[in-house]
């Protein structure tokens, strides 16, 4: 990933909304949401909705495809691994598995 696409990505998901949809649609990974799903589990309205769509899909970070009336959105995971990866390359002395989070075990 180059610089200037790591801007873009990083751009659309500096929304709260967009934000909100990108992380809704990662849970619903790989099968993703329709349009209305989306704007009811987050309440937003459906043209607005649509607005935050559009950024992120120009960004590349999700797809749609048309199923009947409906379109479903999906998140493009090849491209947030592009992102992930582009942001951790030179992190921790050329270590970024030291970057990743680990989730804390359960006791």
């Amino acid at each position: 990933m180059k610089l200037r696409e790591a801007c873009i990505a990083l751009s659309a998901l500096a929304q709260e909304s967009r934000l909100e949809v990108f992380r809704l649609l990662a849970k619903n990974s790989p099968d993703g949401l329709c349009a209305g799903d989306l704007s009811r589990a987050l309440d937003i309205p459906k043209p607005t909705l649509s607005f935050h769509l559009k950024e992120l899909s120009t960004a590349g970070l999700i797809d749609s495809e048309k199923t009947g009336r409906s379109i479903k959105y999906r998140l493009q995971s090849k491209r947030m691994s592009q992102l992930m990866a582009f942001l951790t390359e030179d992190c921790c002395q050329g270590r970024p598995e030291l970057c990743c989070p680990t989730k804390p075990s359960i006791s």
